[in-house]
């Protein structure tokens, strides 16, 4: 289980407490509660940003529990040309989609996340390559991910047969409590053979150990040759807290709860009021101007 404290604890080992960060050269950006409205509108204020980072050389990436095919809308209008971390860092691709590096679940090790998922009365959708699958076509928050990610799950009568080469299992329910008894019991069971994180209050997404979204930061560190410390980093969920802790600067959303946005070294507006656009422009841009 992720300690929020000691998330925070390396981020002010990394960048000092009150001490000045040095100079962001990448910005890394959760996407839902984040980078998008509630309604996932990516607003003309935050385009903009993201083009005005750009202009001054700062590079930008975006990191996200979605699958591939439900960022392809944000790639045009973003201009983005760094790799893409879907599920979480569990499959990334290119900007033209091409699977660069993927992170799936033992077979054996699925098959029990979803019957562990199950017995807390969880929806389970299982995700494989660019596949979604779940077991009723208007579940709980389907229809809502399907407008979301611009397309439909396959309607299957179970999972049997799928469950190879898994990305992403993510479990869903509106009763928060169980999705957060299910994240506890989950990391307890499987330990370091998963990572079990919500990324939002109704999903808990399961993945490999590896896509996470600190692993996302360390690896975009490595392959654009950026130190973290010249890493800003900018989300509102526990799933971002896992970033914030391999950045120089990192941000949450003034929507993020109050554990995030204590992990977090500075806080912005929520996603309703231009956070993201805000953020860049106060904490990123301005600190370069001046």
């Amino acid at each position: 289980m992720v300690s929020v404290r000691r998330t925070r604890k390396l981020v002010n080992m990394q960048t000092g407490n009150g001490g000045k960060s040095n100079a962001i050269e990448l910005l890394i950006a959760d996407v839902d509660g984040t980078l998008v409205t509630r309604d996932k509108v990516l607003t003309p204020r935050s385009i903009e940003a993201v083009a005005r980072l750009k202009k001054a050389g700062i590079k930008f990436a975006i990191t996200s529990g979605r699958p591939p095919l439900g960022m392809q809308m944000l790639i045009e209008p973003l201009n983005i040309t760094t790799p893409i971390s879907a599920f979480n860092g569990g499959l990334v691709v290119m900007p033209d989609l091409t699977i660069i590096d993927q992170r799936v679940l033992p077979a054996d090790v699925a098959v029990q996340v979803v019957k562990g998922l199950t017995d807390h009365k969880l929806e389970v959708w299982v995700y494989r390559g660019n596949d979604w699958f779940a077991l009723s076509e208007h579940g709980s928050h389907v229809d809502r991910e399907a407008w979301t990610v611009k397309f439909k799950p396959q309607v299957v009568k179970n999972f049997d047969g799928l469950l190879d080469n898994v990305v992403k299992i993510v479990g869903v329910s509106d009763d928060f409590a169980a999705v957060a008894r299910a994240e506890s019991d989950t990391q307890e069971q499987f330990g370091d053979h998963v990572s079990a994180t919500r990324s939002q209050p109704y999903y808990l997404d399961v993945t490999h150990p590896d896509a996470n979204k600190g692993g996302v930061a360390l690896r975009l560190a490595r392959e654009l040759q950026v130190p973290t410390s010249r890493i800003a980093t900018i989300g509102d969920m526990p799933n971002d807290v896992l970033m914030f802790a391999h950045s120089g600067l990192s941000i949450a959303m003034g929507n993020a709860g109050t554990e995030v946005q204590r992990a977090a070294r500075r806080v912005t507006r929520s996603n309703e009021e231009e956070g993201f656009a805000i953020a860049v422009e106060k904490y990123i841009l301005k600190t370069l101007a001046g």
